[in-house]
């Protein structure tokens, strides 16, 4: 069974503390959009500590693993609630993935391509932009000031703010129009599906049998008195009808 939003996003809820109002907004729209791409994503890192972050760069260097940061404590962007990091989510909502050449949904685009898309959209930097160190799996938003300045204390003003809200907000409103149409559209099928059940029971066809014995039985009684040539290409709409005239006993030879 295929993960709820509900359920992918409470994946990230714990990773969201703490992160700036602008992010957190952002961090969920990119949830969002990404679910609705089918492509499940996980936030893995936001706020982080001058000490979770020194300890980072130790690593690698001083301890033992892979380098993954060139950033010392106070000089992350998540040290301020600025940055995010992300995973894929697999379809068992327990693992993850960092592939970024994996192409989950099948549309033949790679799911991270897709991440990144949906994010720079968001108004996301991304970190495999970065010239020194690539870092794929991070995302921020600067709002034009250096961890310098954000060390000594300077905020973003209310204006970049803004407008990092309103390019927000915009996408917020096209995944509600992308989710009402998906509703509108699995009524649709549903009422399809309600009217086709009914068809079946009035040609007195169970569902099973639909494709496999009464078909055959009313197709072989057609061509016997000529009624058709051939069953090939038929659709099924063609077969009810032909199931129709069989029930009613018109392929009868007289």
């Amino acid at each position: 069974m295929a993960l709820t939003l509900d359920q992918v996003k409470s994946k990230s809820t714990a990773r969201l503390i703490g992160l700036h109002s602008v992010l957190l907004a952002a961090a969920n729209a990119l949830i969002d959009r990404c679910y609705y791409r089918g492509v499940p994503i996980i936030i893995t890192q936001g706020l982080r500590t001058i000490a979770e972050q020194d300890a980072l760069y130790a690593q690698g260097r001083t301890k033992p693993g892979n380098i993954v940061t060139n950033a010392k404590g106070g000089t992350s962007y998540h040290n301020f609630g600025l940055a995010i990091d992300f995973a894929l989510l697999l379809p068992d909502g327990k693992q993850v993935s960092w592939n970024i050449d994996r192409d989950g949904d099948g549309d033949k685009v790679a799911d991270w391509s897709e991440v990144v898309q949906e994010a720079k959209a968001l108004g996301f930097e991304w970190g495999g932009d970065f010239d020194s160190f690539k870092d794929y799996p991070h995302f921020q938003m600067t709002f034009g000031l250096t961890t310098l300045q954000l060390r000594a204390g300077a905020k973003p003003s209310e204006i970049a703010m803004a407008k990092a809200s309103a390019i927000i907000d915009r996408f917020k409103e096209e995944v509600k129009e992308d989710m009402s149409k998906i509703e509108e559209l699995e009524a649709i099928i549903a009422r399809q599906d309600e009217r086709l059940m009914d068809v079946e029971k009035r040609l007195n066809i169970s569902g099973k049998e639909t494709y496999a014995i009464n078909y055959s039985e009313a197709i072989t009684a057609a061509k016997a008195v000529g009624a058709i040539t051939t069953s090939a290409d038929k659709s099924k709409l063609e077969l009810n009808i032909i199931q129709l005239f069989f029930n009613l006993g018109l392929f009868k030879k007289g």
